[in-house]
């Protein structure tokens, strides 16, 4: 019996140890990374045209080391959103978090055509697995709370299309990442863009975008015969709707003074500007 109780108690002491050199207890959640405050950034970006189909979703944010800190969702109840598209959502902040840098942002939608076959990061995808364990575990009655299953937890996984985007606070360090899915792509990254707007953590120091960020390119083409995606850039993405496109252009920002902008005749709702 003697054994057995000395054997717990180092595994205990064991476990304190670790849990205390973690890079959680060194990174952590900053505090601008809360439930309350994405639900309400979350909620109004998906209220606004964003090119879509207007569905309701899900949105996950992560710290640096890829511990959730938050999940929400805009509909009055989790099925409100697709069910899959929660997971999702965390795989794209953990890949925006993991692929970004203090000085270079990369959104998953700047991934998308350097993971297709014949691309140079092709596989990547196949990386950095998600946590079935930490994805699908705990009570369903948690979720969308600031005790979801998911928080606290690193829930891993690489999604290559438009919804994630790394986290910037206001002294340009970079402090984890936002994941957004639960309509088209491409909506997905305008909603995933206005919600980090709303946070007050879109400081990009920089990107591969023509504007120097972390924006969606639109540059794709497909070639007939192979049926291969090429991008001129070689971070673009494809185009969803002509209205997805022009808010994505515009910038996704509220709008400055003076007349709208437009894009291919389709005015944008929230342009940067000149």
């Amino acid at each position: 019996m003697m054994v057995i109780v000395l054997a717990i108690a180092a595994a205990l002491i064991w476990q304190g140890q670790a849990t205390a050199n973690s890079p959680e207890s060194e990174f952590g959640c900053d505090p601008l990374l809360n439930h309350a405050d994405l639900e309400a950034a979350l909620i109004a970006a998906q209220a606004d045209a964003n090119g879509g189909f207007g569905l309701h979703i899900w949105g996950t944010l992560v710290d640096r080391d890829g511990v959730v800190c938050a999940v929400a969702f805009t509909g009055v109840d989790r099925g409100d959103q697709w069910p899959g598209s929660r997971v999702i959502s965390a795989q794209k902040a953990n890949t925006a978090n993991a692929f970004s840098l203090p000085g270079l942002a990369l959104s998953t939608a700047n991934l998308f055509t350097a993971v297709q076959p014949g691309g140079s990061l092709f596989g990547l995808q196949e990386s950095n697995p998600v946590d079935t364990s930490v994805a699908y575990g705990g009570s369903s009655g948690s979720i969308d709370t600031e005790f979801d299953p998911m928080v606290g937890e690193k829930i891993g996984g690489v999604n290559v299309f438009g919804g994630g985007l790394a986290l910037y606070n206001a002294d340009g360090h970079i402090i984890g990442a936002i994941g957004v899915s639960g309509d088209s792509s491409c909506a997905d990254h305008n909603i995933a863009w206005k919600t980090r707007y709303g946070l007050g953590l879109d400081n990009i120091p920089g990107g591969v975008s023509t504007t120097g960020d972390d924006n969606i390119v639109y540059d794709t083409t497909v070639h007939p015969a192979t049926g291969h995606t090429a991008s001129t850039s070689g971070w673009g993405h494809p185009d969803c709707s002509a209205t997805a496109t022009a808010i994505a252009i515009g910038g996704n920002v509220p709008n400055p003074p003076g007349p709208p902008i437009t894009y291919d005749g389709l005015p944008t709702t929230h342009p940067i500007g000149p």
